[in-house]
């Protein structure tokens, strides 16, 4: 039988091919040991960076939440909107100023 020549003979699997790959089975299986750890890595990193970025975004819009939220309540507790809204309820704010009580110790004559 006549060799083949050129770029045939090296896509054909001959017995120094096959027994080339039988040598370095060993190799072969733990390269695509590696290639499978190196999917399942990225794959896991995608995921972490996804989740990143949605907890991201949760903490944008409760950030907004509670500055609308305190921003509601200054206005809320100024004293013309606790006036007006005691009013509704039939109460009435005093006109004067509260008046300052000082106790005098015993120690102090």
């Amino acid at each position: 039988m006549a060799k083949k020549s050129g770029i045939g003979q090296y896509f054909e699997l001959g017995f120094l091919t096959s027994e080339l790959i039988l040598k370095n089975l060993s190799f072969v299986l733990f390269l695509g040991f590696l290639a499978v750890i190196y999917i399942a890595n990225s794959r896991f990193a995608e995921k972490n960076v996804r989740q990143i970025q949605h907890l991201q975004r949760e903490l944008r819009e409760l950030r907004w939440q509670y500055m609308t939220l305190e921003s509601e309540n200054m206005y809320n507790s100024r004293q013309s909107e606790l006036a007006e809204q005691l009013k509704d309820e039939h109460f009435e704010a005093f006109g004067t100023q509260p008046k300052r009580i000082v106790v005098q110790d015993k120690n102090d004559y």
